[in-house]
């Protein structure tokens, strides 16, 4: 089972954060420039980290190339995904 979140994403930033939710849409930024792949990473690491789980269970379904993202969360229920990603 997974939970899949949309992301709108800020490659280049200041600084990485979640900047909270709009409407069902998660806004991300990440310091890391979107080139070979890094604003990628940064992201999921960032939703890892914020979701206290291992970087294999957060994966990236579609966007690679966009600001607009799908993110697969392997493991965990929706309304405790959402909770975590409150604090």
């Amino acid at each position: 089972m997974a939970v899949i979140l949309r992301l709108l994403v800020k490659a280049g930033a200041s600084r990485d954060a979640l900047s909270g939710w709009q409407g069902d849409v998660l806004r991300v930024q990440v310091a890391a420039p979107p080139q070979g792949g890094r604003a990628n990473r940064a992201v999921l690491d960032l939703l890892a980290s914020a979701l206290g789980v291992d970087g294999a269970q957060v994966r990236l379904l579609r966007g690679h190339r966009s600001s607009h993202k799908l993110v697969a969360v392997e493991g965990m229920e929706e309304d405790e995904v959402r909770r975590r990603l409150q604090r």
